[in-house]
């Protein structure tokens, strides 16, 4: 049975996990998470009498540091490791400076805390993804970001990364994720659409879990995403979109989002896309 393997990020429970995969071609890792939980990661293997060194595949939905910054360390680990990302997404893991750069500049003294440090992936390590991966389906889902995919099992399970929202168990509350710097609202539909019509059976969110009801998952997360863009929209200032998406959220999501300062970049990646919408209109 499919487990999360809590990374235990910022010394917290249930704020982010991997999943472990046993697929014909060997062990994979779905989004191994940032460099700063790599001993706990490899913590989590051994309990499962695994070790890095028998993993064959990174199954990686998109770049960003929480769900990739340890591809590299893993990679020098176990020089074999196969790095699957979409094809937008491959030149950051082989060059992550500019990935950083732009990073430290939204996390600022942070960055360090969070994601540590940032090791690049050899180019012959990397397998940019298609249709199929590894004996999975594989479909580009942008909208939170440019270079995101989802893979899905034949079981029905739909890795997700973060393109159906964070929830942070025991909360059934989800959150839209959308920061900077490219969020896509007219994508992100479709990519909704898209995983609508695959009709997944599960959905396997890195923050957090397992969710045994995706068309209300869905339907949920779909009216949120729109109430925050609109709120946006309508021109409210950071301090005013974080007080009344506040409002709604139950005290335990509260204190999620705080830690990872969601709200203010969800923000900010909002208003950055109605910006450049109305740049281009």
């Amino acid at each position: 049975m499919l487990e999360p393997l809590d990374l235990h990020f910022l010394g917290e429970e249930q704020l982010f996990c991997t999943y472990l995969l046993d697929l014909d071609d060997g062990l994979a890792l779905v989004d191994p998470g940032p460099r700063t939980t790599l001993s706990t990661l490899e913590s989590r293997l051994a309990e499962l009498g695994v070790t890095v060194a028998e993993l064959r595949h990174l199954l990686i939905t998109h770049i960003h540091f929480d769900h990739a910054g340890a591809c590299g360390a893993l990679v020098a680990a176990n020089p074999r490791l196969r790095v699957h990302v979409s094809e937008r997404g491959a030149p950051h893991l082989v060059r992550p400076e500019r990935l950083e750069r732009s990073a430290r500049r939204l996390y600022g003294d942070m960055f360090d805390v969070l994601w540590g440090t940032v090791q690049p992936v050899p180019a012959e390590n990397i397998e940019v993804v298609g249709e199929r991966v590894v004996g999975l389906d594989c479909f580009a889902a942008p909208g939170h970001a440019v270079h995101h995919v989802c893979f899905m099992n034949e079981e029905g399970t739909l890795f997700a990364g973060d393109t159906v929202g964070v929830r942070w168990p025991p909360s059934q509350y989800v959150l839209p994720a959308t920061p900077p710097p490219d969020v896509d609202l007219e994508a992100w539909h479709a990519s909704l659409d898209e995983i609508e019509r695959r009709e997944p059976d599960t959905l396997a969110l890195p923050h957090f879990g397992l969710v045994a009801e995706p068309e209300e998952h869905l339907r949920v997360f779909r009216r949120r995403l729109m109430l925050w863009a609109e709120i946006v929209r309508r021109g409210a200032s950071a301090r005013e979109f974080v007080d009344e998406v506040s409002r709604d959220i139950d005290a335990e999501t509260a204190k999620f989002s705080e830690l990872t300062d969601l709200l203010r970049h969800s923000y900010l990646g909002l208003k950055r896309y109605w910006s450049s919408v109305a740049g281009g209109a």
